[in-house]
């Protein structure tokens, strides 16, 4: 079995701004965050994948006590951020975090909402790191 579709091989896509899954290629099955063996029927015969980034929101949460992460990037109490689960266009779910919407009025967030990948560049140098966020079509 080839390990290339790993974590950090994700992470590495996401550091060139491109979001990558996995394509089984008997069937077409589509996996984003990638995986090296479909969960349906066990294949390991697996490619790459680049997914467009588009979909559209399935649910959202409001954060207010963050991870250790995301308090050094300023979010807290007075600060809440929202993640949300967003089903891409060509099928699969993934979580991110949701930009461009008004976390202190969450109503106004709407669920079925188009939304498009974008990625959040932390640290610099060999330090930087993307993280994979949507905001508003």
């Amino acid at each position: 079995m080839d390990n290339q579709f790993t974590h950090t091989a994700f992470s590495s896509y996401l550091n060139e701004h491109r979001l990558m899954g996995t394509r089984n290629k008997a069937d077409g099955s589509l996996y984003c965050p990638p995986r090296p063996i479909d969960p349906l029927n066990h294949s390991i015969d697996m490619e790459w994948f680049e997914f467009k980034g588009l979909g559209k929101l399935e649910g959202f949460t409001i954060v207010y006590i963050g991870s250790t992460a995301m308090i050094a990037a300023g979010y807290d109490r007075k600060n809440p951020y929202c993640v949300g689960i967003v089903k891409l266009d060509e099928g699969p779910m993934i979580s991110g975090l949701i930009l461009g919407v008004d976390v202190f009025h969450p109503e106004t967030i709407k669920i079925g909402a188009r939304f498009n990948a974008t990625y959040v560049d932390r640290g610099e140098g060999e330090a930087k790191k993307s993280f994979l966020a949507f905001e508003p079509v």
